[in-house]
């Protein structure tokens, strides 16, 4: 097979077959139109592997120069949009060693010494994955310093908050923000978590056993800042599992997907208060669309496709799941099925975390209404069961006789709050007329005045606690 043949191929096998492959399965094995988003994490990883080669002796100093220059200037052509990305070059790594090898002869050649496209792909999305949790860490704090801050404008603003999606108890609605600024923290440390086990070299594993050339596979590590607690190299230990490995892909979408359902649960309320039967807040008609045949609708179009975008990053995670569960050691094509769903997951959330931090700055909170809801559905019960513990009555007794109280409101059309004092005195002879600042929707709030409470004293030393936490 002549030289000019081979290069029409352009496969790194090329030598050990008869026939070239067919155009369809081209297609159908190619990554290179998803995975050259990792080019970026490519050239890195070829930089810190090409200078520890260069160290060990094992390149001379002449090829490393050679390989530096040449990466540089397909960067640059990657960078710029001049770059020629070659399906019959099947993946990302093929396209730029191709590339390097024509811009520098057999220097480019000698870079793939001592590693194989299975530890190369696997360092390249621990890579290109631990710059995305960065980003979406700080996303994730955007949106809760957007939650802190109509929490704190809205401290004193009173919600009807719903057990069963029935009245219970009233909260502040900034205690309410605060539930999700909780959420989000939460997701906030476990992709930190995460980030822990996806910052660890799998370079210098080679296809799966390892690797005869004397490799420095700290070094590298060190290069690409994969390091521990302690800023020591964190090298995968196992050849086998470091190119087979794919947990950490699965935790972050694992971690993604819990994100999404809190963004989902916030979607649903937000699309509930919006509603002309709640009418708690309005949305900015920015995040809005109307009806294409119903001129009076707004709808409420970001929330909702939140919704339903989450259950396509929960999709994700099931496929990731579903892709690695039968998958022998070590490294095998069905592993290229890891990366549209990853790089799907990671835009998605990006996408939404970017969307949100936004559209909950804008939100407006209708004060009079959530409290007129509040006043419907006998919130203050719990009070009154509660004063009347402390004037001496077993709680299920007080649990009781409030029960009785409800049902006389109820057949008076009025709140607890309105009935006479000596109708509530039918019911416990200990009530005196202190019992109405209990009734009030106010006194609820205030007399909750314990770590964790909705009292806005409470609310408000929440809010500084987590804004010292995010500064």
């Amino acid at each position: 097979m002549s030289q000019n043949q081979l290069d029409k191929k352009s496969e790194a096998w090329s030598a050990l077959f008869s026939e070239p492959m067919s155009e369809l399965v081209q297609r159908y094995t190619a990554s290179v139109f998803f995975d050259q988003r990792l080019w970026q994490a490519d050239i890195q990883g070829s930089l810190a592997h090409a200078d520890m080669l260069a160290a060990q002796g094992i390149i001379g100093a002449a090829d490393l120069g050679a390989i530096q220059s040449g990466l540089s200037q397909v960067s640059k052509e990657i960078e710029s949009g001049g770059f020629e990305w070659k399906l019959e070059l099947e993946d990302v790594h093929l396209n730029i060693e191709a590339r390097l090898t024509q811009l520098v002869g057999d220097a480019g050649k000698r870079l793939h010494t001592g590693r194989s496209r299975n530890d190369q792909v696997a360092t390249d999305v621990r890579l290109w994955l631990r710059g995305e949790i960065d980003l979406i860490a700080d996303l994730l704090a955007g949106l809760q310093t957007s939650l802190l801050d109509i929490a704190e404008k809205n401290v004193d603003a009173i919600l009807p908050g719903f057990t069963h999606l029935q009245v219970a108890q009233p909260v502040s609605f900034g205690h309410h923000m605060l539930a999700y600024v909780e959420m989000f923290r939460r997701d906030t440390e476990r992709m930190q978590d995460v980030r822990r086990r996806v910052n660890c070299l799998p370079l210098g594993a080679a296809a799966l056993a390892g690797t005869s050339y004397p490799l420095d596979r700290e070094r590298v590590a060190m290069a690409l800042g994969m390091v521990d607690e302690q800023g020591r190299a964190c090298v995968c230990q196992n050849s086998l599992d470091a190119v087979s490995d794919r947990d950490f892909a699965i935790e972050f979408c694992a971690a993604a997907s819990l994100a999404m359902i809190h963004i989902s649960r916030l979607s649903e309320e937000l699309v509930l208060w919006m509603s002309q039967s709640f009418g708690f807040i309005d949305i900015a008609d920015r995040f809005c669309t109307g009806s294409s045949i119903m001129p009076q609708k707004k709808n409420p179009d970001v929330p909702e496709l939140a919704r339903g975008k989450t259950g396509r990053v929960v999709g994700h995670l099931m496929g990731l799941i579903t892709l690695m569960k039968g998958q022998p050691l070590a490294y095998n094509k069905d592993n290229q099925e890891d990366k549209e769903p990853l790089f799907d997951t990671v835009d998605t959330l990006k996408d939404t975390l970017r969307i949100f931090a936004e559209m909950v700055g804008g939100i407006t909170v209708k004060k009079e209404a959530m409290e007129a809801a509040a006043l419907k559905g006998y919130a203050t019960a719990t009070d009154l069961a509660d004063y009347m513990v402390k004037k001496g009555l077993p709680f299920r007794d007080a649990h009781e006789a409030v029960a009785h109280a409800v049902k006389a409101a109820i057949a008076h059309q009025v709140d607890l709050s309105e009935l006479p004092l000596d109708v509530l005195r039918r019911f416990n002879p200990k009530i005196d007329k202190d019992v109405y600042d209990v009734l009030s929707l106010r006194g609820s709030l205030g007399a909750r005045n314990v770590l964790g409470g909705t009292a806005p004293a409470q609310v408000l030393a929440q809010i500084r606690r987590h804004r010292q936490r995010l500064a």
